[in-house]
Order: structure tokens, then C-alpha cells, then sequence
């Protein structure tokens, strides 16, 4: 959907949902203290966890993409007044229904010479 290597950021306050481009990136730069163009995903959740929008910039100009579930609730931490950061695989997790938080990936494993 988008690249593995873009920062993603949670917010783990309740967002209204009506807030489109404009109220989100103000949410970003405002309470998050992040710069909304910096191409990371910013991920808001309403109240009632049935539905996310995500805000990122894209080479020249903002996205939305927004996600509403019809009968489910997305499994998120406590809802705060904070931010999660996230890594991609943890992000296809919660829009895949799952409790990104209780999951564990393999390790990421780096090496500097091969045999």
C-alpha cells in the first residue's frame, strides 16, 4: 500500500472524524509537535474505534486515506494523550484486526559481511 521504510506515528487521543487534510495536519503540527510534510503516516482513531484516517504528504501534496469498519472495533492501546510509534508490519496488523501491541514480529537482523 506504501513503502515499509516511512515512519508511522499513532495518536493515541480519540480525533473527530469529520476533521479532513486541514484540521489533521493542524493535529499533527499542533498537539503532535511533528511536521505533517516530513512523509511520515500520522494514524487518528475516532471514539468509538470503528474508524481511522491516515494523513501523510506525498511528494507534492497531502493524502487521506480513511478505513470504516461496519461491525468490528480496531484493537489500539488505551486511548491517551500521547503517540505510538509504529513499524509498517504493526500497522498492517491493526488495519488487518489485530492487536498490534501483543504481536511479535521476527527480529530484524543486519549484517556487515556475508561468508
Amino acid at each position: 500500500m506504501w513503502p515499509s521504510d516511512k515512519k508511522v506515528y499513532l495518536a493515541s487521543f480519540a480525533v473527530d472524524m469529520r476533521k479532513s487534510i486541514d484540521g489533521l495536519s493542524i493535529l499533527v503540527s499542533s498537539h503532535l509537535e511533528q511536521n505533517p510534510t516530513d512523509g511520515a503516516l500520522y494514524v487518528f482513531c475516532n471514539r468509538g474505534r470503528n474508524k481511522i484516517k491516515i494523513l501523510y504528504w506525498d511528494r507534492n501534496g497531502f493524502c487521506l486515506w480513511y478505513k470504516r469498519l461496519e461491525r468490528q472495533r480496531f484493537q489500539l492501546p488505551k486511548q491517551g494523550d500521547g503517540l505510538y510509534i509504529l513499524e509498517a508490519q504493526q500497522l498492517a496488523w491493526l488495519l488487518s484486526g489485530l492487536d498490534f501491541t501483543c504481536l511479535q514480529g521476527h527480529k530484524r537482523l543486519s549484517y556487515s559481511a556475508f561468508y
